[in-house]
């Protein structure tokens, strides 16, 4: 599967139930890229080690794969406490220092949305959660030598809220393909907006028929007509697509998927 489409092919460092290390060696021989998912960050222990780390650039090398990292999500650049988001920098960063062997095509960034507080305040809330926002990102870009490196993924609410903000910090974007499906938004006009910016594609099925609609499911579960905007990104894209599921079941069916299309 390496090199067979206009894309770069990946997937996540979890099909198989085990670690980082097992799953990047059965799957490095068939996909060009990883994604490694550094979900939680506490305690510091469940971060891999500096060893393992070694252990994956060897075998980058050996398999002719390169990585991308899934940042902590454990931790919020947009929490209500000042003392909160600044540790949420400073675990990203520990993070990307961690990782920086890797030479990673990109780190993705989830800015999570506080429903409950906009819910309430209407405007008011959207413009104090922008405000922290702006206040995470340049104490973040102010820790890194190139915010370039950091993708903000498209997730559960109207990417226009972060207009300006990603500019404005010189941020890439990471266009999550399936939340965008889920949650009926125009990967089209995203893509347009950002194309020069997007190092990455989550892709990943939604199946409508589970109530609420369950994502990160195989592509075959989304019905054609709802697939046809995000195939025309993926036939003028020529970045990373990471199929972004969790299971080899749902792995194979998305590649059946792209062969078909």
């Amino acid at each position: 599967m390496k090199k067979a489409w206009p894309f770069r092919l990946g997937t996540t460092s979890f099909i198989y139930p085990d670690h980082i290390i097992p799953n990047v060696k059965k799957l490095g021989k068939s996909f060009d890229e990883i994604e490694l998912l550094i979900f939680e960050s506490i305690p510091e222990s469940v971060l891999p080690s500096k060893d393992e780390i070694q252990e994956l650039v060897s075998l980058g090398n050996s398999l002719n794969i390169t990585y991308n990292i899934h940042l902590p999500t454990d931790v919020s650049l947009v929490d209500i406490s000042p003392d909160q988001r600044a540790k949420a920098v400073d675990t990203i960063h520990k993070v990307m220092e961690l990782c920086a062997p890797l030479n990673p095509t990109t780190h993705t960034l989830h800015l999570d949305f506080t429903y409950k507080d906009a819910d309430k305040k209407g405007l008011e809330g959207i413009k104090k959660w922008r405000d922290r926002v702006s206040q995470s990102l340049h104490h973040l870009a102010s820790h890194i030598p190139d915010t370039g490196a950091v993708s903000i993924e498209t997730l559960d609410y109207p990417f226009d809220y972060l207009d300006g903000l990603i500019d404005d910090h010189d941020f890439s974007v990471c266009i999550d393909a399936g939340h965008l499906i889920k949650y009926n938004f125009d990967i089209l006009k995203i893509f347009n907006r950002y194309q020069n910016r997007i190092p990455l594609i989550h892709l990943h099925g939604v199946d409508f028929s589970a109530k609420p609609p369950k994502d990160h499911a195989g592509l075959d579960k989304t019905p054609d007509r709802i697939m046809k905007n995000t195939i025309i990104v993926l036939k003028r894209f020529q970045g990373v697509v990471c199929l972004e599921v969790f299971n080899y079941k749902d792995l194979l069916s998305s590649v059946e998927y792209l062969n078909k299309i």
